[in-house]
């Protein structure tokens, strides 16, 4: 059978492409724009005639209707990481969490642990022997096509054909819908006079070849707009967006001195313009691969001076980091800001950056605090930490003593603060 017939026979709509669902499935979706929003819609629509069916993804972009608190039993999200569709659901304890580091999820997949039994995913036309690139979103998505029963493939001609390991064949497809909207796109976050202060901080100790990691939010975005005169530097990264694509079109970007896949941008996902999904498509430079690939701490800490920039919500005097949660409150998860964190104290000239304002609500509260607060959700630990930054400065953490840590982070909080600080390190026997 060729590959043109074989797709005429299993194309079909998203209402009927529902009906391979089961009760008691596991569908797995892939993190943000490569959720399949026909897909989703018809799910949402049938979702009463079935039960106890899940829905498992690291990052759901729009809020469908499925996500609903009063059918739960018949359609629940499983939430690998919270973002505003389903943040609200999760501290109201409808939407389910699984506690997990981004690059380890496909072996939750392989082992069983995360059941796979659908997979529902974006993907591009199919080329002529017959394969689709899985381009906006590979990260687990991959492992998950390997286990699952039905493999339903959204096809969209907005949707870039990329290189890498992120290709489906058709025969291994159970069904194949089409849609033409658009691919949504996601803006850069704004930045202010803080953003811009800690990103000129952390811009001046990077240096030229050096390989980056950069992950979503206003700051990490005003340390790339400080990067454009900086040369020969690689991308090694779990997220591609317009801010990479600018710091390419400056001439900053080469690739040329990484020493591991050379000449090559490597990411899991892509999130941003419909300018950064067109540049994507069909371009040699850059490689879309599943996230135990460009995540693995010892695989991305083969690029020497990796650096890792991520930000947190909170950080105590010891160094650890609260990224994910306020209290026991959750608010994130802990994505892939461990896993880079470890991979750039593994690289040779590695540096690892927690990036965070000082305050929060109109400085009324310090976000470096002697103890985090209770029930928060620890991401990087104090035994990982390395350079953490705010708009007052660099503190360099790794090899320092608890009482050398707490001087450090106290030197870089609001001044506001550092008196009552200091008083709480002396209270807890730090100095």
């Amino acid at each position: 059978m060729s590959v043109m017939s074989d797709y005429a026979k299993k194309k079909m709509s998203a209402e009927d492409a529902i009906s391979l669902v089961r009760d008691g499935d596991s569908i797995v979706v892939p993190t943000g724009v490569g959720e399949p929003p026909a897909l989703l819609t018809a799910l949402s629509a049938q979702r009463k005639r079935l039960h106890d069916v899940k829905v498992a993804q690291i990052l759901a972009i729009r809020k469908f209707g499925y996500i609903d608190p009063e059918t739960v039993e018949h359609v629940r999200h499983v939430a690998l990481f919270y973002g505003a569709a389903t943040r609200a659901g999760g501290q109201s304890g409808w939407i389910d969490f699984i506690p997990n580091y981004f690059s380890e999820i496909p072996s939750l997949i392989e082992r069983g642990q995360l059941a796979s039994d659908v997979v529902f995913s974006m993907a591009s036309p199919m080329d002529a022997h017959g394969y689709f690139s899985l381009s906006l979103g590979a990260d687990y998505t991959m492992a998950a096509v390997a286990k699952a029963r039905a493999v339903v493939l959204e096809v969209n001609p907005h949707v870039p054909f990329a290189y890498g390991n992120c290709h489906v064949h058709i025969s291994q497809v159970a069904a194949l819908v089409e849609s033409s909207e658009p691919v949504l796109e996601v803006g850069l976050p704004k930045i202010g006079p803080v953003q811009e202060a800690i990103g000129k901080y952390v811009a001046d100790l990077i240096d030229d070849g050096a390989t980056l990691q950069i992950g979503y939010g206003g700051i990490p975005d005003a340390v790339v707009m400080q990067l454009t005169n900086k040369r020969d530097l690689g991308i090694h990264t779990e997220m591609i967006g317009d801010g990479i694509l600018t710091l390419l079109e400056s001439g900053a970007v080469t690739n040329r001195r990484k020493n591991y896949l050379p000449g090559k941008m490597v990411a899991t996902f892509a999130l941003g313009s419909s300018r950064l999904y067109k540049f994507m498509d069909h371009n040699p430079a850059l490689e879309i691969h599943p996230v135990e690939y460009t995540n693995a701490p010892n695989l991305a800490g083969l690029n020497d001076n990796l650096v890792a920039i991520n930000a947190t919500l909170q950080i105590d005097l010891l160094g650890q980091c609260g990224s994910e949660s306020l209290g026991h409150l959750p608010y994130s998860g802990t994505g892939g800001q461990a896993d880079f964190v470890r991979a750039a104290n593994l690289s040779k000239g590695g540096k690892a950056f927690i990036v965070l304002p000082s305050t929060a609500k109109d400085d009324s509260i310090s976000r470096i605090v002697p103890m985090l607060s209770p029930g928060t959700h620890v991401s990087t630990s104090k035994n990982d930490i390395n350079y953490v930054v705010t708009e007052f400065g660099v503190a360099q953490l790794r090899g320092k003593s608890a009482g050398q840590r707490a001087r450090e982070l106290i030197g870089i909080a609001h001044p506001n603060f550092r008196a009552e600080l200091t008083e709480q390190a002396k209270r807890m026997g730090l100095f």
